[in-house]
């Protein structure tokens, strides 16, 4: 049965395999022993490698050890995750905060935690896989809108039956497309309707709104969320989930959440990283500008290119290829060229739309972004794809 699955994987060039890179993961990494444009990471601002945030993980270790030793409720909870939890809501704003080993498993139990099965849930069309799951094991009723759809939205809310328990669930800046959830409209939408809304903002947190608060800073609608979800993953260079509201939502997700009761705390270098990559965001906002012209850069070369791009407003930058294999070839090709982006297919993006999703960061250089389109220039006219 496994073989004949992975043997219909590798006929629809579906098929998933791993490379192993032999460096951090820097603007450029070490791949089968030579040193190549990484193009994938959602290291956005760099600081998985900032000398700050390296230290902070190291002095952790040393003084806590590798691991936590248990759940956060049973002796697992040490001074590195307190105090992340600290820096994290006074960052957003928020009375309290609460961190998970995860954001895959903050959304899978978050979303059960805030509604029962007697509600209603209404998620966009490319919510991230972790949403989809965690409203699905809520047990509630669950309904997709078209992406960024706000009037399909209103139809599917005002067919509900009056006060239905609601929940609207969306990323707020999509991983694959690289848009923006348009916050201005779904908020008044939510609250003429009296639904609840979670925000996944694991994309958004670091390089979006005036001082990287993310996209409810950006869109202007913080005080009126009162909750949402992040990662530690992306721009903060670390790793785990968290979320952020008042004090008494965060004692109620304590207690209810049971991918945080009954998970075993993250190591403590990964809070004490994280703390001071929310600090090093905070005391050094030239690393955003800097993403963002090298955004600029990539786009329009791009752009002048020729390729066909996703509607994005962000550093997600995906080039739209459509058929799995044709953007399998794409991949290849960049790595021949000395650029590594790998391919994005089905079922992580709707079929017919396979991908190669580009990815600038604050370390790129301004000669590695010319590299890196001089390599997709060549690649792309090898396959006729511009």
């Amino acid at each position: 049965m496994f073989e004949k699955h992975l043997k219909k994987l590798d006929d629809q060039h579906l098929l998933r395999r791993l490379r192993t890179i032999a460096s951090a993961t820097g603007p450029t990494v070490l791949l089968d022993g030579r040193e190549i444009i990484l193009l994938s990471s959602n290291n956005y601002l760099g600081l998985a490698t900032h000398p700050t945030v390296v230290e902070a993980a190291i002095e952790a270790t040393r003084r806590y050890g590798a691991g936590s030793g248990a759940a956060r409720l049973v002796c697992g909870t040490l001074t590195p995750h307190e105090t992340l939890d600290a820096t994290l809501a006074r960052f957003k704003g928020t009375e309290a905060a609460l961190t998970f080993a995860a954001g895959y498993l903050t959304n899978i139990s978050v979303i059960p935690a805030l509604i029962a099965k007697d509600g209603l849930i209404f998620a966009d069309r490319l919510c991230h896989a972790s949403l989809i799951d965690g409203c699905r094991l809520s047990g509630a009723t669950f309904r997709v809108y078209r992406h960024r759809d706000m009037h399909h939205l209103e139809q599917l809310l005002a067919r509900r039956p009056a006060g239905r328990p609601t929940l609207i669930v969306t990323d707020g800046l999509f991983s694959m497309d690289g848009d923006i959830a348009p916050m201005k409209d779904l908020v008044p939408l939510a609250e003429r309707y009296g639904a609840e809304i979670y925000v996944d903002d694991a994309h958004g947190t670091g390089i979006l709104g005036r001082t990287g608060r993310g996209t409810l800073e950006h869109c202007e609608v913080e005080s009126r969320v009162p909750y949402h979800m992040g990662t530690l993953s992306k721009a903060i260079g670390s790793a785990g989930g968290y979320v952020v509201g008042s004090a008494t939502v965060i004692a109620y997700l304590l207690n209810t959440c049971r991918a945080f009761i009954y998970t075993t705390a993250p190591p403590p270098a990964t809070a004490a990283a994280a703390t001071a990559a929310i600090q090093v965001i905070e005391q050094e906002p030239q690393r955003r500008a800097r993403l963002w012209q090298n955004r600029e850069r990539l786009a329009q070369g791009l752009n002048r290119l020729g390729f066909r791009l996703a509607a994005s407003e962000s550093p997600i930058l995906p080039i739209i290829v459509g058929d799995p294999d044709r953007a399998m070839n794409l991949a290849q090709a960049l790595i021949e060229h000395g650029v590594y982006a790998p391919a994005i297919r089905p079922p992580t993006v709707p079929p017919a739309t396979s991908r190669i999703r580009l990815t600038i960061t604050a370390d790129h250089t301004n000669e590695q972004i010319d590299r890196a389109l001089a390599a997709l220039e060549r690649a792309g006219r090898s396959l006729n794809l511009i």
